[in-house]
């Protein structure tokens, strides 16, 4: 696994992670709470555009990787 360091938020904006959101009433630019599963091809396989019950996502993400690896295989 890789963590990628984006402390200018060029890489958030590219896969619009980080725009325009409401909060509270009000309308901000911040994080957009997003997952995206990247291959080591550099193909983006899944993207969770929007994880509205962050306590429940791993799961979500960890139940589509175990799908998908007996799928499909990363090229």
């Amino acid at each position: 696994m890789v963590l990628l360091s984006d402390p200018d938020a060029a890489m958030m904006k590219a896969y619009q992670a980080y725009g325009e959101k409401t909060l509270y009433g009000k309308t901000v630019s911040g994080v957009i709470r997003s997952t995206v599963l990247i291959c080591p091809d550099g193909i983006v396989r899944k993207h969770w555009t929007k994880v509205a019950k962050a306590d429940q996502h791993p799961a979500q993400v960890l139940a589509y990787l175990n799908e998908f690896s007996t799928k499909e295989e990363c090229a």
